[in-house]
């Protein structure tokens, strides 16, 4: 796992390079947007409960039979696993967030989880449809301007948006 700082010092070191000018550019950015990210991420984890359980509620009304006998949240048992994976993908989520890259999102959570669905029969479309809908929970609660530091918090929103769609083309 790499963050957006060792990833760039990694690619200049294997190069045998300094960092360029764009490449300090880009870090300076991330700096500068470094009190606006934390709350951000702040703001996913705090809800975090919330954002699934709307999610989950959704999903579960456009697709009721996952929670029909037979169904693949059909039981205690299995609709706790269902919400216990959303979760799951939310906090790599978070994580990419705050490291300003997917590699632990990609390294950690998602290798795999297509094969591990499968395999366990669930349905990988309606994995990535409750996924999308944490996206909208999340990015709703992120664009509300309260409690975050002030300005422009248009590039998170489009990098928060790039870590969710990742995870639900990772299911599909």
């Amino acid at each position: 796992m790499l963050d957006a700082f060792a990833k760039v010092v990694a690619q200049a070191d294997a190069r045998g390079e300094f960092l360029s000018n764009k490449q300090m550019e880009a870090l300076e950015i991330i700096v500068g947007q470094g009190n606006k990210r934390l709350d951000t991420v702040n703001k996913i984890n705090s809800n975090c409960s919330s954002i699934v359980t709307k999610a989950a509620r959704s999903l579960f009304s456009e697709q009721p039979q996952l929670i029909q006998p037979g169904g693949n949240a059909y039981t205690s048992r299995r609709m706790a696993a269902c919400l216990r994976d959303m979760e799951i993908i939310l906090r790599y989520v978070s994580y990419a967030m705050v490291a300003g890259d997917s590699s632990v999102l990609d390294d950690r959570c998602l290798n795999g989880l297509r094969e591990t669905y499968q395999a366990l029969g669930t349905p990988g479309a309606s994995v990535a449809v409750a996924v999308q809908k944490m996206k909208e929970a999340a990015i709703g609660l992120v664009n509300d301007p309260s409690g975050v530091t002030s300005g422009d918090c248009s590039s998170l929103t489009s990098e928060l948006n790039v870590y969710f769609d990742r995870a639900a083309a990772a299911v599909v």
